[in-house]
């Protein structure tokens, strides 16, 4: 009656690799710690209690019906983040494979130790063996896990390089699929056991080896594109700086050109020539310079809302921005200006495909404390938003939009908050940032 409790021992890896697979998601949480844990154990005992009775029912291999449930447990997992599909599923088929080779090592051994045992799945101690050594190398993962991986994640930088990770632990699961004995018997002729239990091993070690290197190419190609984000910035305020100091040159010109518009106006009224008067304070009117100078005491937000004020002035977008921000913030700057840039080039986008009647963007930001600042982006949009369990997609291509992703991921990165609304032909973002 209890013969069910060997498969079910072996299909209880599924509990450490879920938690493998949550270790790096801690910031792309849907539910509470807590709430997700009193629901994903319960349901992943009551699984493998499931699965194992099935397995023993039907005479069915662990490894098929590890695969089925894998699959149940990844919709679940990916269904509790707000994280895009492809991290998700590749972190998920970044532990299964590490798990196959773990199985089809312990498999190996579960031959060496009952090798009268014709049944399809491991031995009660084996698969005990199995659950111990995937809880240890979840103890061993768990600061690369949190630290390195999730921060992996959380850069945006180049997210390109999760769309063909996937095929690497994929193909490490079934090549350890192949490798299964169809009967198990053949393992003991000759030296088959021993060459199984090297091919094993030697598969895990060349699959952590290819994650250590994906982890440097992805680290490696995320820095230069962070570089080139910084150049951006830095041409923004090069930008902001070539229309300062030419505002600047202006109202000097002007300030030096005042004396003499005087005597012009002086003359003019005196000979009662009020046409030409009017005529002249017009023009004079139209030369003093309109541009804001500043807006704010931080240089490099200064430059990037300058660079899209400049932007929107060009397509004929009112533009209004109120900055309170101090020369020193109690955030990353790189931080902020990745969500000014985001939002703010969103909004000249959806502006521009406004009536130009309608069209206006809005900026607030203002430091609430020594630690906190809020900002909010509202601007006018065409009425067309695609949205589906709080992603949004990208109205450039197909697939979810990635800025408004990587605004959310930075603001509740240290315990912050992030809102976006849009209703009547007003989008608005709502954004409030800790500090470390």
């Amino acid at each position: 009656m209890t013969d069910f409790l060997r498969p079910a021992a072996q299909l209880l890896i599924l509990l450490p690799g879920l938690l493998l697979s949550y270790l790096p998601m801690r910031q792309c949480l849907r539910l509470r710690p807590k709430q997700l844990t009193a629901i994903a154990v319960p349901m992943t005992v009551l699984l493998c209690l499931l699965g194992g009775w099935l397995c023993v029912r039907y005479r069915i291999k662990t490894e098929y019906m590890l695969f089925l449930l894998a699959a149940v447990t990844a919709v679940f997992y990916t269904c509790t983040l707000r994280v895009s599909r492809w991290k998700s599923v590749s972190v998920f088929l970044a532990v299964c494979g590490v798990f196959a080779c773990l199985g089809s090592l312990v498999r190996a051994v579960d031959a060496m130790l009952y090798p009268a045992d014709a049944d399809p799945w491991l031995s009660f101690k084996a698969a005990l063996i199995y659950n111990l050594l995937c809880w240890a190398f979840v103890g061993l993962c768990v600061y690369p896990a949190t630290h390195a991986v999730q921060a992996l994640l959380e850069d945006e930088a180049f997210a390109q390089t999760w769309y063909v990770f996937w095929v690497l632990p994929l193909l490490f699961i079934g090549l350890n699929l192949f490798m299964l004995p169809l009967q198990p018997e053949i393992l003991y002729q000759g030296r088959l056991i021993q060459i199984y239990m090297t091919v094993s091993l030697v598969l895990l070690i060349f699959l952590l080896l290819f994650y250590a290197l994906f982890y440097l190419i992805a680290a490696s190609l995320n820095k230069n594109d962070r570089l080139r984000q910084e150049n951006h910035f830095l041409a923004m305020q090069q930008t902001q700086y070539d229309n300062l100091r030419l505002a600047i040159a202006e109202t000097r010109q002007a300030r030096h050109d005042m004396r003499h518009h005087f005597n012009a106006l002086q003359s003019l009224a005196e000979r009662g020539a009020w046409t030409e008067l009017e005529s002249y304070l017009t023009e004079a009117q139209e030369r003093i310079p309109t541009s804001e100078l500043s807006f704010c005491d931080n240089p490099a937000v200064d430059g990037v809302v300058g660079y899209y004020g400049i932007s929107a002035e060009q397509n004929s977008i009112p533009f209004s921005a109120e900055l309170d921000l101090p020369r020193e913030l109690p955030i990353s700057e790189m931080d902020l200006c990745l969500i000014l840039s985001n939002l703010l080039e969103n909004a000249v986008e959806a502006s521009l495909k406004t009536a130009p009647a309608k069209r206006y963007i809005t900026l607030r930001g203002y430091t609430h404390s020594k630690s906190v600042l809020v900002l909010s982006v509202g601007n006018a949009f065409d009425g067309n938003i695609s949205e589906k369990d709080g992603v949004f997609r990208s109205s450039k291509r197909r697939g979810d939009g990635v800025g408004i992703q990587s605004v959310r991921r930075i603001a509740e990165k240290n315990g912050g908050y992030s809102r976006f609304t849009y209703a009547d032909g007003i989008f608005c973002a709502e954004i409030l940032l800790r500090g470390e």
